[in-house]
C-alpha cells in the first residue's frame, strides 16, 4: 500500500469518527431540536409574553362589568364630662355597586383589540419557535462541519509531515534538494495554522450549540427525513408560506388590533352612562341605647365629552396612523416571506450543484494526487507538484463539506420560510408551547368572583 493510500485510509477513518461514530449513540438533529425546544429561554419568554397579553382581555372585559365591594368600619369613642365617663361605639357595614352600562361601544372595541393582540402574541411564539429551531440546525451543522474540517486538516498535517520526512530522506541520500525540504516545511507550517484555526472555530461552534441546546454536542449525524416536507415546486412553497407563515398571520392579527384601536379612539367622542348604588346598616351603643337600621341609595351618571385639550382628536389620528402602519407592515411581511422562500429554494439548488461539482473534484483530485506521487517517485515530478496536488484535493474536500452543510441548512431554511419549521410539523416528541389554554382560563371574567366566594 502506497503512503498516500495509507493516509487516505486514515482520513476516512477520522471523518467517520467525526461524523458517525456509533450511529446508535449519535445525537440526531431531531434530538437536538427536541432538547432546544424544551430548553430555549427565548421560546419560554415568548410564551410568558403571550400569557401576559391574554390578561389584557380580562382587563378590557372588566370595563363593562360591575364592580362590587363590601366594607366594614367601626369606631370607639369616650369622653369625661362632669366627672362622668361617657363611651360610645359604632359599626357600619355596606355593599357598593358600580357599573358602566354604555360607553359608545368603546369597551367592545377594546376587547376586540385585546383579543387580536393576544393572537399576535400567540403567533409570536410560533415565529420565535421557528427562529430558535433554525438557529439550532445552523449550530448543529456548524459543529458537524467544523469537526470534519478539523479531521481533514489533521490529515493535511500528517500528509505534510510524511512529505517533509520523504524530502529529508531523499536529501540525505543525494536524490533531493534543500528546496524540496523548505517547501515541505512551509506547507507543514501552513497546515498546522489551518488546523488551529479550525479547532478554534469548532470551540466557538460547540459553545453556540450548548447555548441553544443546553448541553455540549455529542456524536452528530446529519441525516434527517424532513426534506419530505418540502413541496415539489417553488410556486407551491411560496403559496404555503404566504398562507401559513406566523409572521404573516401576526400581521393580519395586528391589522385587526389596529382597526379595533381606531374604533375605540372614535368611540371616546360619545356619551357614557353608569349606575352606582350602596346599601348598609349601622349599629351604635351602648350609651344612649341601641339603634340600627338599613339605608341605601341608587344613582346614575351620564356624561358627554366636549373638550379634552385636543387629546381626543389626537388619539383618533394616532389610531388611524397605527392602522395604516399595520397594513404597510403586513405588505412588508409578505415580501420578506416570499424573498426568504426564493432564497432558500435557490440555496438548495445551488448546494446540489456544488455537491456534484465537489464530488467530481474530489474524485479527480485523488486520482491526480496518486499519479503525481508516483511520478515524483520516478523523478519526473517535484515535491512542490505533490504539495500543490494535495492542496487542490484538500480544497475540493472542504468544498464538499461546505456544500453538504449548506444543503442541510438551506433545507431547514426553506421549511422556516414556509412557516413549517415547528415542533408540530417536525413531529418532535414535545408538548407544544402555547398560551391558548391560558387565554381560555383568563377569559372567564367571573372566575375572580367565584374565587372570593370559595
Amino acid at each position: 500500500m502506497t503512503l498516500h493510500k495509507m493516509i487516505k485510509a486514515s482520513v476516512l477513518a477520522m471523518l467517520l469518527a467525526a461524523t458517525s461514530v456509533g450511529v446508535a449513540q449519535a445525537q440526531s438533529i431531531t434530538q437536538a431540536l427536541t432538547a432546544a425546544y424544551q430548553h430555549a429561554p427565548d421560546l419560554q419568554a415568548a410564551l410568558l409574553a403571550a400569557k401576559s397579553s391574554a390578561e389584557n382581555i380580562a382587563q378590557a372585559q372588566s370595563r363593562k362589568l360591575p364592580t362590587i365591594g363590601a366594607s366594614v368600619s367601626g369606631n370607639q369613642s369616650w369622653n369625661l364630662s362632669n366627672g362622668n365617663w361617657n363611651t360610645g361605639s359604632s359599626l357600619t357595614t355596606g355593599l357598593s355597586y358600580n357599573q358602566t352600562i354604555f360607553d359608545n361601544f368603546k369597551t367592545e372595541a377594546q376587547i376586540e383589540a385585546a383579543r387580536a393582540a393576544d393572537e399576535v402574541a400567540e403567533y409570536q411564539i410560533r415565529n420565535t419557535e421557528q427562529n430558535v429551531l433554525l438557529a439550532v440546525v445552523q449550530a448543529y451543522m456548524s459543529v458537524l462541519s467544523d469537526r470534519q474540517l478539523v479531521a481533514l486538516r489533521q490529515e493535511n498535517i500528517n500528509f505534510f509531515q510524511a512529505q517533509l520526512q520523504s524530502a529529508q530522506d531523499r536529501l540525505d541520500v543525494g536524490e533531493g534538494t534543500r528546496i524540496d525540504v523548505a517547501q515541505a516545511e512551509a506547507r507543514l507550517a501552513q497546515g498546522q495554522a489551518s488546523y488551529r484555526a479550525a479547532a478554534s472555530s469548532l470551540e466557538v461552534s460547540q459553545a453556540t450549540f450548548q447555548r441553544y441546546v443546553g448541553a455540549r454536542p455529542q456524536d452528530l449525524a446529519s441525516g434527517h427525513n424532513y426534506a419530505s416536507l418540502i413541496p415539489t415546486s417553488l410556486d407551491a412553497a411560496i403559496a404555503e408560506g404566504e398562507v401559513g407563515h406566523p409572521a404573516i398571520l401576526m400581521s393580519k392579527a395586528a391589522i385587526r388590533a389596529a382597526q379595533a384601536g381606531a374604533s375605540a379612539a372614535e368611540a371616546a367622542f360619545g356619551p357614557t352612562a353608569s349606575i352606582n348604588g350602596q346599601v348598609g346598616t349601622r349599629w351604635t351603643g351602648p350609651s344612649g341605647g341601641i339603634s340600627d337600621g338599613i339605608s341605601g341609595q341608587l344613582g346614575f351618571t351620564v356624561s358627554v365629552p366636549l373638550y379634552a385639550g385636543g387629546a381626543l382628536g389626537s388619539g383618533v389620528r394616532k389610531a388611524n396612523l397605527d392602522q395604516i402602519k399595520s397594513e404597510v407592515d403586513a405588505m412588508s411581511s409578505y415580501d420578506r416571506v416570499r424573498e426568504a422562500v426564493i432564497t432558500a429554494w435557490a440555496g438548495i439548488q445551488s448546494a446540489d450543484a456544488q455537491i456534484q461539482a465537489a464530488q467530481a473534484a474530489v474524485a479527480a483530485g485523488s486520482t491526480v494526487l496518486d499519479g503525481v506521487v508516483q511520478e515524483r517517485d520516478l523523478g519526473t515530478r517535484t515535491t512542490l507538484d505533490v504539495l500543490n496536488a494535495q492542496a487542490e484535493l484538500t480544497s475540493a474536500r472542504e468544498g464538499l463539506i461546505n456544500a453538504s452543510t449548506n444543503k442541510v441548512i438551506a433545507t431547514f431554511s426553506l421549511l422556516s420560510a414556509m412557516g413549517r419549521l415547528t415542533a408540530l410539523d417536525l413531529g418532535l416528541p414535545v408538548q407544544v408551547k402555547s398560551a391558548v389554554n391560558y387565554t381560555q382560563t383568563v377569559d372567564d371574567v367571573w372566575q375572580e368572583l367565584r374565587t372570593v366566594a370559595d
